[in-house]
């Protein structure tokens, strides 16, 4: 029974990451939908690693900002997101370490979101 607790638990966490990993990803593409005039054309940056987009201002650095302290405050050091932007279609895919559940090191998991953003010329019309 206390075998069964405890894998319980660890899957439980488990399933909390996942949640969690969506959560950050939505927010990040609806943040990208709001902000329709905002230039989001990059492909494959790792938001968590990456000095480049530390240098980006107004709106869209401030999305960043946030898209990369809510994966460390998630995941940790070793956690990771990755925006892709090509024309329309954004994929965030947002990696963890989930040793734990995994009973095993180093056991990534991984979520993925893929959506689109609006047609910029449509967004810019009054």
């Amino acid at each position: 029974a206390a075998s069964a607790q405890i894998n319980a638990l660890k899957y439980t966490d488990s399933a909390r990451m996942s949640t969690q990993a969506s959560f950050i990803a939505y927010d990040m593409l609806d943040r990208m939908r709001a902000n329709a005039t905002g230039d989001y054309r990059f492909s494959g940056v790792d938001v968590a690693t990456s000095t480049s987009t530390s240098s980006v201002a107004g709106i869209v650095g401030q999305d960043l900002s946030d898209f990369k302290r809510n994966i460390r405050a998630f995941g940790g050091e070793n956690a990771r997101g990755v925006i892709s932007v090509s024309d329309r279609q954004v994929s965030i895919n947002i990696y963890w370490d989930d040793s734990r559940a995994e009973k095993k090191d180093a056991a990534f998991q991984s979520f993925t979101l893929t959506g689109y953003l609006a047609d910029q010329q449509a967004a810019r019309k009054p």
